[in-house]
Parts: structure tokens; C-alpha cells; sequence
């Protein structure tokens, strides 16, 4: 309904758009065609002026001749009176019958200015335009210094522009239909594919699957744009989705061993009464299970997360950060990338954390920062034997623990975070021997 709706408005607003567009066209078409007209009439009746004052001072007895003042210029049928200067007729033309043109006072006017002069006047029930002007006192003739009064009719020009008024209205209705018509036809193709889209966006909506998507027009328009955006938008939220259930997985798995431990001694503890030794356990296991919790959601975030932040992040910063009796930095330069400071900076001291645990113990821990080819390098070693091909391959799995001569094993997530985070920032992770590097763009 609201398609149909749509259409349907923006075929009325192309039709009133049409319709106005040829109404004012037609509106300057009649004012230019109207005073053209004017102008053509008031030519004629000059020209029919001239002629009458030529006859006064060169023949002013063909003035009187029968049928001498009966003519047309152009179409144009003229009436013409000519009047002494004492206001009397001289002649006329014969079609006037017993009607003057104009009044006493006019061609009063005209004979005392000597200026010609144009007026509108009705005679017999038509309308006229009258030019009157004055003639010469050349010669003897009788209306030397008189005046000549010229007339015209206007009303089959006003017929004539009535039947255009009308034209223009029809053909504004016209192409207003035709407009309509074609708007809804044009509208429909092209809203086709937003409707296509709504069906299927109303279809994921009903089944709640993300891992669908909506159809793509394979044009580069702005319904294009739109499903290209809203796909992209389906991704972010079907990977949101995959890292909330890798999430609730990954948990479940993995808080069963330390909670099935702190259950255990809690009943040893209930039976028994408590004991120094038991207490050290349920104190190792909250501090596993607060550390396995830490690192699950850090995990979390990195899979659910967009693009790194943009600001700028000096990774020789961050190393110096971590340097302690056992951790030596080498960081001679600044190194400067883009990324989120606080990921980068958990990225670093996961490295240096599986060096110190997994290294010789009271051997160095080595942090290497440099710069080049336009990559920035983090490279966090120890002086152990490092991993093997084989364990290398799964160094950055989930869970996947590498042995450990004393204490507890890690939670198996501080590398898989250190991918993760190092993939969201454009880089990488590898590791070679015990040399684990930390490979990311620089800031431009």
C-alpha cells in the first residue's frame, strides 16, 4: 500500500509539474503572441494615418471621392474619419454609417497638440482601437490642420486569444494525464526493486536469519547503495551473532572444569570444615576462573567489533610500558599506527605474558619495535626453544594450550586474542621459534 502510494504521489506531483509547465508556457506564448498583435494593429492603423495625410497635402480633393477612404492594410479592415482643424468632418469612410469616431474633447486634443495619440472605444456594440493624429497645414485642401481619426476592430483578436486560452488549458490537462500515466509506469519499474528488497528484508525479519541476504540489483544507483548497506549490515549482525554463540560455547566449555573444581572443594570444605590447603585451591580457582572470564569477553569484543578506531597509537609506547627487570625493550624510534591503544596495548602484553610463562625461567624477555616498508613490527622473544612447525600452526587457536613445565596452564585465548586484534587492525600475527611478531600497517 505504501508503494502504490508512492507512486501515486510522485505521479501527481510529475503531472501538476507538467500541467504548470505548460500552463505558463502557453501563458508567455499569448502574452508574446497578444502584444504582437497589438503592435501589428497599431501598425496597421498608422500606416492607414499616413496614407490619409499623404492624400491631404498632395490630393486633398480624392479626400472627398467616393470610395477613397474605404481600404484594408494588411487583413485588417480600416474605418477613417478626417476632421477640419475647426473640428468639422471632412469625410469618411462610408462603412461608419451615422457613427463618429471619437469624441469632440479627443480630437480636440489631438488638433491642439499636434501629437498623435492611440484610445480604445466601442462603436455599435464592437470595440475598436482608434489612432488619431494629426495632418499637416500643407496646401489649401479642407482638413489641412485638421486631424485623421483611424480604427480598427479587436474583437476577432480577442476570439483568436480565447481559442488559444483554451488550447493551452486542454493541452496542460493533456500532457498532465499523459505525465500521470508515464510517471506511473517509470515509478513502478523503478520501485521494483525496493519492493523486492522489503519482501525479502520482511522474510529475514520473519525468520530471524542472518546468514541471508537481500538481493542485489547489480546496478551502481542508489537502490544499489542501499542493498549493498543493508548487506553489509546483515554481515555485521550475523557476525555478531556467530561471536555471541562462540561466546556462550566457548564458555560453557570452558568454565566447567574451574567451576566444577570450586564445587568440589566447596563441599570438601562443607564436610570437612576448611583447611589451609583447600583455601590456596579455591583461591587459585577464582583467580583461573576471573582470568578465563577476562579473557572470553576480550575475545568477544574483538570478534564482534567493526573497524579499529582511528587514532593514532605509538606501539614504542606501549612497549616501554611493559619494561621490567626481566622484559628489555628495544625501541628506537617512535613507530606510529592507527588502532584502538587499549586492544593494541592488551595485544603486546599477551605476547610478552606467554614469553615470560612459557620462556626459561629468569631469562630475559626481549620487545623488539621497528619500522619498515611501511610496516610496523612488534617482535616479543624469549631464550627458549620456542614452538615447533607442528605447534606453530596451532599457536593461535582457541584453547589450544602449549605445555608448561610448573603451575596451572593458561586459558589457551591470550594468542587467539593477539590475532584477532592484530586482524581488526589490517596486520597479523606469526610466530617463528620463540619469536612471536606483531605485523601492522603504519599511520599514513
Amino acid at each position: 500500500m505504501r508503494t502504490r502510494s508512492l507512486r501515486l504521489r510522485v505521479a501527481i506531483a510529475a503531472g501538476a509539474a507538467i500541467a504548470l509547465a505548460t500552463v505558463l508556457l502557453g501563458v508567455t506564448v499569448i502574452a508574446l503572441s497578444e502584444r504582437e498583435e497589438a503592435s501589428s494593429r497599431d501598425a496597421a492603423l498608422r500606416a492607414g494615418a499616413t496614407q490619409v495625410a499623404q492624400l491631404s497635402a498632395l490630393a486633398p480633393a480624392l479626400l472627398t471621392a467616393p470610395g477613397a477612404l474605404e481600404g484594408r492594410v494588411g487583413s485588417r479592415r480600416l474605418l477613417v474619419e478626417v476632421i477640419d482643424r475647426r473640428g468639422r468632418i471632412v469625410a469618411r469612410s462610408a462603412s461608419l454609417g451615422g457613427e463618429v469616431l471619437g469624441t469632440p474633447a479627443q480630437i480636440a486634443n489631438v488638433i491642439s497638440t499636434g501629437r498623435a495619440r492611440y484610445s480604445n472605444a466601442r462603436l455599435g456594440g464592437e470595440s475598436l482601437r482608434v489612432y488619431g493624429a494629426p495632418l499637416a497645414a500643407v496646401g489649401s485642401g479642407p482638413a489641412a490642420g485638421g486631424a485623421v481619426l483611424v480604427a480598427t476592430g479587436t474583437q476577432a483578436d480577442e476570439r483568436t486569444a480565447h481559442r488559444v486560452r483554451v488550447l493551452v488549458l486542454i493541452a496542460a490537462g493533456g500532457a498532465a494525464l499523459l505525465a500521470i500515466g508515464i510517471a506511473l509506469v517509470l515509478t513502478r519499474r523503478a520501485l521494483r526493486p525496493l519492493a523486492d528488497l522489503s519482501a525479502a528484508a520482511r522474510a529475514i525479519g520473519e525468520t530471524g536469519d542472518a546468514t541471508r541476504r537481500l538481493p542485489t540489483t547489480g546496478s551502481s544507483d542508489e537502490v544499489g547503495a542501499l542493498s549493498e548497506t543493508l548487506n553489509a549490515m546483515l554481515a555485521s549482525l550475523e557476525r555478531a551473532r556467530e561471536a555471541e554463540r562462540r561466546f556462550v560455547a566457548d564458555a560453557s566449555h570452558e568454565l566447567r572444569t574451574p567451576l566444577t573444581a570450586l564445587r568440589g572443594n566447596a563441599a570438601y570444605i562443607a564436610q570437612h570444615g576448611a583447611n589451609t590447603d583447600v583455601l590456596a585451591d579455591l583461591e587459585a580457582d577464582a583467580r583461573r576462573l576471573a582470568h578465563l572470564l577476562d579473557d572470553l569477553l576480550a575475545l568477544a569484543r574483538e570478534d564482534a567489533a567493526g573497524p579499529g578506531p582511528t587514532d593514532a597509537v605509538r606501539l614504542d609506547r606501549l612497549a616501554l610500558e611493559l619494561a621490567s627487570p626481566r622484559v628489555a625493550v628495544d625501541a628506537p624510534a617512535p613507530v606510529t599506527v592507527r588502532g584502538d591503544a587499549h586492544a593494541l596495548a592488551r595485544a603486546i602484553a599477551n605476547l610478552t605474558e606467554n614469553a615470560l610463562v612459557h620462556g626459561p625461567a629468569e631469562e630475559p624477555v626481549t620487545i623488539e619495535v621497528r619500522e619498515a616498508g611501511g610496516r610496523a613490527r612488534v617482535t616479543v622473544s624469549d631464550r627458549g626453544p620456542g614452538l615447533s612447525p607442528e605447534q606453530a600452526e596451532h599457536a593461535f587457536e582457541r584453547f589450544w594450550r602449549a605445555p608448561v613445565a610448573d603451575g596451572p596452564p593458561g586459558s589457551g585465548l591470550g594468542l587467539a586474542i593477539v590475532r584477532a586484534t592484530a586482524e581488526r587492525h589490517g596486520g597479523g600475527v606469526t610466530v617463528e621459534g620463540a619469536a612471536f611478531t606483531l605485523d601492522l600497517p603504519v599511520m599514513a
